[in-house]
């Protein structure tokens, strides 16, 4: 597997994995990544997100576990010194583990060259309601390996190679105990804990900046886009003559901006003689709007000759912030969209995770 290969797969994972964040649920994240050394990226990196913005970050080079918003830093005003033990945890146990890792599964797949990763995510929720939920699964390579069924606390295996793992760690109870414990009840006062420290940052509601606009006048493609919002949780569709439309219609990820903010597309395709005919709109329902947003396709932009290039410049810039976050992350594409990975139990950085 080559690196573009497993950045790629990265970004994609990213893009399908992350939760809509909303004023009633708050999500806390873990991702772990140990890839084959000799490439130019850290062979293990950790990075935390709360409601999809990245809390804290950790990798094998510069050997640090770090906060990353000035209110994260204050939540441990109490305790100072306990980055450097997190710091301490990670360098001495979970990095090593994830070496390991990666070493016995090319073994166990007869790999000698290329590069491989070894990942875990894990994380846990809590709605308005009290209602909790909790995750952690393991990837090989881009795809799934092990996840942990908290309510047998047994490990899933998709194949027999994974069934070698799930053999071995099924009969550890207070391991998976420990898990259990730290997804359902640790990793959520965690969250509540963040959560009173940064609720200026993450219960405030942003308008999203709206355009709707087209490559060329003969192009079968319209696009809507919405920037700059926050929470992340939007909703974007298509009407025809008042009539939603379900069909000829590509919505795209929500991406994030450089400022913490989130932006969201949505294509219309249809042939250019069908928007004369009908009366198409673009509807954009989001938080912090008091009523929806509906924007007339008849008054779109025209890109081609001098168009706003201020709209593709945003895509490519939250693309490239996309990018750099998924790689920091290490994230992975599974084939489940809501599994989890796999994190330390017993504290907030310490792990084993020998496959």
């Amino acid at each position: 597997m080559s690196l573009c290969s497993t950045v790629m797969k990265t970004l994609i994972f990213f893009t399908f994995s992350l939760h809509l964040s909303s004023a009633d649920k708050h999500y806390y994240q873990y991702f772990y990544t140990g890839v084959t050394p000799g490439i130019n990226f850290p062979e293990f990196t950790a990075v935390g997100m709360l409601d999809g913005l990245q809390v804290n970050y950790y990798d094998s080079n510069i050997m640090k576990f770090e906060p990353k918003t000035e209110w994260i830093k204050k939540v441990h005003n109490d305790d100072p010194d306990v980055w450097n033990r997190w710091s301490k945890n990670f360098k001495e146990g979970t990095q090593e583990s994830f070496k390991v890792g990666v070493d016995t599964l090319m073994q166990r797949f007869n790999q000698t060259t290329g590069v491989h990763t070894w990942q875990m995510m894990c994380g846990c929720e809590l709605d308005d309601d009290g209602t909790v939920r909790g995750y952690t699964q393991f990837g090989y390579d881009g795809e799934d390996f092990v996840s942990l069924d908290l309510k047998t606390k047994t490990w899933v295996a998709p194949t027999p190679k994974a069934l070698i793992t799930k053999n071995k760690w099924d009969p550890d109870t207070g391991y998976n105990n420990n898990w259990k414990n730290y997804l359902e009840k640790e990793c959520i006062d965690w969250i509540k804990k963040y959560v009173s420290y940064g609720r200026e940052t993450l219960e405030r509601k942003v308008r999203p900046e709206t355009s709707l606009f087209q490559e060329e006048a003969s192009s079968p493609e319209v696009v809507c886009h919405a920037t700059g919002f926050f929470p992340k949780a939007v909703m974007i569709f298509w009407r025809k003559d008042g009539e939603d439309v379900h069909e000829d219609v590509e919505l795209r990820e929500t991406l994030p901006n450089q400022d913490g903010s989130f932006q969201k597309r949505s294509i219309l395709k249809v042939p250019a003689e069908e928007l004369q005919k009908h009366t198409y709109t673009c509807v954009i329902q989001h938080s912090s709007l008091e009523k929806e947003l509906v924007l007339n396709v008849s008054e779109r932009q025209i890109l081609k000759g001098g168009g706003s290039m201020v709209i593709i410049i945003g895509v490519v810039v939250a693309l490239i912030v996309l990018v750099l976050i998924a790689v920091v992350a290490g994230i992975i594409v599974w084939k489940k969209k809501n599994s989890g990975f796999k994190r330390a139990p017993a504290s907030e950085e310490s792990s084993s995770t020998n496959s």
